[in-house]
């Protein structure tokens, strides 16, 4: 294929939305936070469920003290309990001595995100092992429906689906054929914003639950991706704790140049989702105390992920009293003030922007300095090696560059290089590849009054990149 082509692919607008959330929290919690397990069955009591202290405000100021803009509950899990009362089965809340049977978490949830301004999103997991339907093919996607219909109409604005990947067999020893575009009309009937998930058309999963982010990773891929068949075939299949530690290798190149030459498909605007646990479980479990990420371990995964052209998921489970357990929340308020410090450093005195080439007629010397603006810079067609100058009215100690695409304009970036001036002199500093939504570019630091961006290779005639490009201080 033509591979100036691919420019013609570009996100939608719930795409392009989602995107701009960058990093959220993750809530794995239910009946198998009371049975100190991760994958539960579907044969559980549930009078085992009676959370003394949940607290969902708690939940949603810590992440939100953490940097993230929204948080994503499992309101079921594979086990099938619900944690909203459905009228369409008796595993769930409902049944549970938890305020007498007539408590609602997903509605308090829901709430807190709404008091804290937070994006509220749910996880719903189509494998159901406790659903006597399960794999009789209509029957349990009638049943499916009910519950999406439940969960999209009687809490508010929903940002995103999340649809899990796991499979297993039903009651009749036969694993459900679901009938995913009936779910994902379901969805995009009643909430029509949110973007669909890791099993669904708008959002991709990674590959892996250990947070790591390809070096170079693309939205704009081959439509096969989206296949949830796929999204299957690589998803964890049973509990054997390994899974979420293990990073494989498998399809790093999903849409270079060289990996598309030969193709003749359908390309999707298609972004990674980053999910990763902050404990090794998904659940909690309270001999995992020992074992929370550091704050400097998850801003690692937080710059690798955001920074890599992907949003990042983190989960944090509440314990069995429906609380964060201390440690988690003292890791994540550190790491927000890492990350804010990150998103507000700026050099020292004034600095300004100066381009190579100019399509847009924008002024070379006001460039903005805001990010995530739909002002941008587009170099000239007969420029074919656009550059940008950050020039800086003293001598700075920097070690970190953040750049961003323009992506309403596609993903055009494959290569582009940094210089910095040394003793007056040129000097290259580092080659790197894909940019995407946003690229955070760490350096030893160095001592300088002028860098170069020079983007090398680029699929179309023209780059497009944010004019909210910015160079930051040592931290």
């Amino acid at each position: 294929m033509n591979i100036n082509e691919t420019i013609t692919i570009r996100p939608n607008a719930r795409q392009y939305q989602w995107q701009q959330v960058e990093f959220f929290g993750f809530i794995h919690f239910g009946i198998n936070t009371m049975n100190d397990v991760e994958w539960g069955d579907g044969s559980e009591s549930p009078s085992v469920f009676n959370p003394s202290k949940l607290d969902c405000h708690q939940w949603v100021k810590t992440f939100k003290d953490a940097g993230m803009k929204g948080a994503i509950l499992t309101c079921k899990h594979h086990d099938g309990f619900c944690l909203w009362p459905s009228q369409f089965t008796q595993h769930s809340v409902a049944s549970s001595p938890w305020k007498n049977g007539v408590g609602d978490v997903v509605a308090e949830f829901s709430q807190a995100c709404h008091d804290l301004d937070m994006k509220f999103g749910v996880y719903l997991s189509p494998w159901d092992r406790a659903e006597s339907t399960y794999g009789q093919g209509k029957a349990y996607d009638d049943y499916f429906v009910h519950q999406i219909e439940e969960l999209l109409t009687n809490y508010g604005d929903v940002f995103e689906v999340w649809f899990d990947g796991a499979n297993g067999e039903g009651p009749n020893g036969k694993v459900q054929v679901y009938d995913w575009q009936r779910y994902y009309d379901t969805i995009h009937r009643l909430q029509p914003k949110a973007v669909i998930a890791i099993s669904g058309p708008d959002v991709r999963w990674v590959g892996n639950e250990a947070g790591k982010t390809r070096d170079n990773e693309w939205s704009v891929v081959p439509i096969q991706y989206s296949n949830p068949n796929y999204t299957a075939d690589h998803s964890q299949q049973v509990d054997d704790g390994t899974f979420p530690l293990h990073f494989d290798a498998t399809d790093q190149d999903l849409a270079s140049s060289e990996r598309l030459a030969n193709y003749t498909g359908e390309l999707i605007w298609y972004p990674a989702e980053v999910d990763t646990s902050i404990r090794p479980g998904w659940f909690y479990h309270e001999n995992q105390d020992e074992q929370v990420r550091s704050a400097e371990e998850l801003f690692d995964i937080y710059k690798g992920a955001v920074g890599g052209n992907c949003a990042l998921i983190l989960n944090v489970p509440p314990n069995k009293e429906g609380l964060f357990a201390a440690q988690d929340i003292q890791n994540l308020q550190a790491l927000g003030k890492k990350i804010k410090q990150l998103k507000h450093l700026r050099p020292k005195g004034d600095f300004k922007y100066y381009v190579s080439s100019n399509q847009l007629g924008l002024n070379k010397d006001t460039m903005q300095t805001q990010r995530l603006t739909d002002s941008y810079w587009q170099s000239a067609v007969a420029d074919e090696t656009p550059s940008i100058t950050l020039r800086f009215e003293e001598q700075q100690a920097i070690n970190t560059l953040i750049l961003q695409e323009h992506i309403l304009a596609s993903q055009r970036v494959e290569r582009f290089t940094i210089y910095y001036r040394k003793n007056n002199q040129k000097q290259q500093l580092l080659s790197s590849g894909t940019i995407g939504y946003q690229k955070i570019v760490e350096f030893d630091t160095l001592y300088t009054d002028e860098i170069w961006i020079e983007f090398n290779e680029f699929r179309g005639d023209t780059v497009c990149i944010n004019t909210g490009i910015a160079g930051y201080l040592e931290r």
